[in-house]
């Protein structure tokens, strides 16, 4: 009878539980998220000798989280052992370099143990030349030593809508990269310059995480793709397997005795949630909307 004589106010009796139900739910998930970060939290500083695994995932834009979870894994005494597990392209140069800088300092008290999974190439390659030792598979994708840089030029089709752009700079080369006018052959060389110094950088820095010659890496950092196969056979990985054997692998080198257990930064059942808060697609969209052009060490 009442959703019959009022069925506007009946409409948003229903609307209003319903909201009122979802906003419980969603409490109840956010809590129970807090409640399982705090359990895993407490289990890995009371746990016996154990070893840490770190995921890095996707396009390499941000360091932060990574470094946090090294370094909390260094200061934690049940930790013996630290496998960073790569399935990434690569990413930008400097969060890449930071990741890198951070397993370095940590080799100094623990042993670090990467683990390639699909694809590690690029940046992501950066980061594992860092760790005490490389595992892969047969068929994962690495190696891919370069340094890319790009730009799109979308002035044919401003002219064909008709808008002119108008840029004002400080100086000759501020608006370097600018999608809006073709680049000029001295900023091609300023750009050639870089990229080449970056490059070096990358090539020092696998030679003296893997204890190559400089002159053997750099035959072979021409942007290749390599198979885990074919990177064995050539020194950029150690051995062949699986994200086990590394655990397995990294517990041996870290002194750990019988059966060796993982800890993972993240309680699997908050990875969806994490993912949709920290969005990998936010950051890259912001890092495009800063910068002009994109600079990285990128398959």
């Amino acid at each position: 009878m009442f959703s019959r004589r009022h069925p506007y106010l009946h409409f948003i009796l229903i609307f209003s539980t319903i909201l009122s139900v979802s906003t419980i739910v969603i409490s109840l998930i956010v809590m129970m998220g807090i409640k399982y970060t705090n359990q895993n939290d407490i289990e890995i500083s009371n746990a016996e000798e154990k070893v840490g695994v770190i995921e890095v995932e996707g396009l390499i834009a941000d360091s932060h989280d990574i470094i946090q979870d090294i370094r909390r894994y260094r200061e934690d005494d049940a930790i013996k052992a630290i496998v960073i597990r790569i399935n990434s392209p690569g990413g930008s140069v400097g969060p890449s370099q930071e990741i890198s800088r951070e397993i370095l300092r940590t080799l100094q008290f623990k042993k670090v143990v990467a683990s390639l999974g699909a694809v590690a190439a690029s940046g992501g390659y950066y980061i594992a030349s860092a760790a005490s030792g490389i595992i892969a598979n047969p068929g994962t994708i690495t190696g891919s030593i370069g340094v890319i840089m790009g730009y799109a030029d979308v002035q044919g089709l401003l002219q064909k809508i008709g808008i002119t752009p108008v840029v004002i700079k400080s100086g000759l080369y501020k608006d370097i990269g600018s999608p809006v006018r073709s680049m000029t052959d001295s900023e091609k060389n300023i750009l050639q310059t870089f990229s080449d110094q970056v490059h070096r950088q990358f090539i020092t820095a696998v030679a003296e995480g893997r204890h190559l010659e400089y002159e053997k890496v750099a035959s072979i950092a021409d942007g290749r793709v390599l198979s885990g196969e074919n990177a064995i056979e050539l020194g950029l990985v150690d051995r062949l397997g699986n994200l086990e054997d590394a655990i397995e692998w990294a517990g041996q080198l870290g002194g750990i005795a019988g059966k060796v257990s993982a800890v993972y930064t993240r309680d699997k059942k908050l990875t969806f949630i994490r993912r949709l808060a920290e969005s990998s697609l936010h950051e890259i969209m912001g890092q495009l909307s800063a910068n002009q052009f994109m600079v990285g060490y990128v398959l």
